[in-house]
């Protein structure tokens, strides 16, 4: 990966942004930080994009940057191991820290602790690789349709861009999107489908309490916001502002800002929600490190709420320099 430092203002903090990594997420992480190298460099500050391998943290320690700026997708950044490090490190980092970034990583985690703060969360069985095998496929798969109405939706236990989801109409259908999640992770989600409106909101904190941008609606053309709706230009249409009423908009966005708070989050999260026929926001889960490519969800936000990226991600890195002075 190509790794340039390039000067700009000398008043300008000294930012390592940090993209790629060796997660399934690896190609939509290196597009988040040229994003946000691109934005930094254009608020004055000097950048260096880096990759995650073994020669980081030498450099890290070495150069000692003003602040470090994680893209990182998947579990290369967003299972709490690296912001460990960092910390650690002694590294002021943009983001949530290790123990919050690993609350929301795990999706079911981050169910239990919403709905214990209030949030709707669809119902769902969790299940281990290890118990699937070890209570027999045909018998667990049995129990899960007997126990979960209508359609379901299949996940990973952690992971993001959709990668290792499926939508099951046809119960013939489980057990291969089973094998696709565990393909992503030891542990599967299997969740009642909640039909409506999908909706995401990204909270923003840059020092004065976290905030709701404007929430984003998402229509994908297949009707399913899948990884290629989300990565190809012109297979989704989103809407920002959403076409919510605002009562609805209003309770979506508390509703983010709640989970935001609940799961300890920090700086910057995005918070996706399907919302029903009732206007009720039903939580589907929080990304510490949300995709911030020229497809992504949370510049849409930042456009629709009136301000651009060199604004927001500027305030991000200072309130993180000044967060260790």
């Amino acid at each position: 990966m190509e790794k340039p430092l390039i000067m700009s203002d000398s008043r300008g903090l000294y930012v390592v942004v940090l993209a790629g990594g060796i997660s399934h997420e690896r190609d939509v992480s290196l597009r988040s930080g040229r994003r946000v190298a691109d934005a930094l460099i254009e608020a004055g500050h000097r950048v260096v994009l880096r990759d995650p391998d073994a020669g980081l943290l030498p450099f890290l320690d070495e150069e000692r940057p003003d602040v470090v700026f994680p893209a990182l997708h998947g579990s290369s950044g967003e299972d709490g191991s690296l912001l460990d490090l960092l910390r650690a490190l002694g590294v002021p980092t943009v983001g949530s820290t290790g123990a919050a970034a690993r609350r929301a990583w795990s999706k079911p985690v981050a169910s239990s602790l919403v709905a214990e703060a209030g949030l709707s969360i669809p119902e769902s069985i969790v299940l281990s690789h290890e118990a699937f095998r070890e209570l027999g496929a045909a018998s667990v798969l049995r129990v899960v349709r007997g126990g979960l109405e209508g359609d379901l939706v299949v996940k990973p236990g952690s992971g993001g861009s959709a990668q290792g989801v499926t939508i099951v109409d046809d119960t013939n259908d489980l057990p291969r999107a089973m094998v696709e999640a565990f393909t992503y992770d030891d542990v599967a989600v299997v969740e009642r489908r909640v039909v409506g409106t999908e909706i995401t909101v990204a909270v923003v904190d840059t020092g004065d309490g976290p905030r709701a941008l404007t929430p984003v609606e998402i229509e994908p053309t297949s009707g399913v916001y899948g990884f290629q709706a989300r990565y190809n230009a012109g297979e989704t249409t989103f809407y920002a502002p959403s076409r919510l009423d605002d009562d609805v908009a209003a309770v979506v966005s508390d509703a983010a800002v709640l989970a935001h708070r609940t799961l300890g989050l920090r700086d910057l999260s995005r918070v996706d929600f399907i919302v029903d026929s009732s206007g009720r926001p039903w939580f589907l889960e929080a990304n510490v490190i949300p995709g911030l490519t020229e497809t992504s969800l949370v510049p849409l936000a930042i456009e629709a709420s009136g301000t651009d990226a060199p604004t927001v991600y500027g305030g991000l890195v200072r309130s993180a320099a000044a967060r260790a002075s």
